[in-house]
């Protein structure tokens, strides 16, 4: 309980998209990123991932007390969900609820508890500004079980609609990534959408969490609400990467926390 006067600590959320090699294809450093991180965010085998991969990439979360969460995307192995796939509502909500069961069975078979769902890459993007593809996601989520939280976008449909949907949710940034404007994520083919400078990438999550805003392209910024900060698994370097962020946040005398 805070003292009469006092002001709460802040806090805040680090999380990666992880299990992402499937078969004898090997990507990320799973190994090596997840001690970093609070949140880990597995593939559940439609974009990416297997059952053998989910579950190793469980039980290295698990060991390293680091929260569960299922990260469904569009089933396309080939365009790693990056691809808008053309389907309806309803299609996304079984597709979603699908991916959810599927992850939230091996986190049980490894002894722990799944606790939250963050969509990937073009269903992530969708979600973000098409309120029927938000409330499908937000659906699906609470069909499989309503404790769960939702990780989207800050200021997105999605975060809309799991509230809306009385779910939980944690709103994200990306510290690696610039922002347009609008406050929505450069689009990746300009030269510029990735951030690759460890040091500035760190400073960048300092930044967000300690003013409650996020730099903008364009030199300005935006207020939103970071409740968690995304480590893209598949960037090369990412366990480096982590570990600077994380020991920035923490010199800077913010807590890294998983939601909850």
């Amino acid at each position: 309980m805070a003292v009469s006067g006092s002001v709460a600590p802040l806090r805040v959320d680090l999380n990666a998209d992880v299990g992402e090699s499937f078969g004898r294809y090997v990507l990320g450093q799973d190994t090596a990123l997840i001690p970093f991180i609070t949140s880990a965010n597995v593939a559940c085998g439609f974009h990416a991932g297997d059952p053998h991969v989910m579950r190793k990439t469980v039980q290295i979360a698990i060991e390293h007390g680091v929260a569960v969460g299922a990260h469904p995307g569009f089933p396309d192995l080939a365009g790693f969900g990056r691809r808008a796939i053309p389907l309806t509502p309803a299609e996304v909500e079984d597709v979603v609820v699908y991916q959810i069961g599927a992850l939230a069975g091996m986190v049980r078979a490894c002894g722990g508890a799944l606790r939250h769902v963050k969509p990937h890459g073009a269903l992530y993007n969708l979600a973000a500004d098409d309120a029927s593809m938000a409330e499908a996601i937000a659906r699906a989520t609470a069909a499989v079980d309503p404790g769960l939280i939702v990780i989207g976008l800050a200021g997105s449909a999605l975060i809309e609609a799991a509230r809306s949907a009385g779910l939980a949710t944690a709103s994200e940034a990306f510290a690696d990534r610039n922002y347009e404007p609008t406050g929505r994520l450069s689009p990746r083919d300009r030269v510029d959408a990735v951030i690759h400078d460890v040091e500035q990438v760190a400073a960048r999550a300092v930044y967000m969490v300690t003013n409650r805003a996020v730099p903008m392209r364009d030199g300005g910024s935006r207020p939103i609400d970071v409740d968690t900060i995304c480590i893209h698994g598949d960037t090369p370097g990412a366990a480096a990467l982590a570990r600077a962020v994380r020991a920035a946040l923490t010199r800077a005398g913010v807590e890294v926390a998983a939601p909850g």
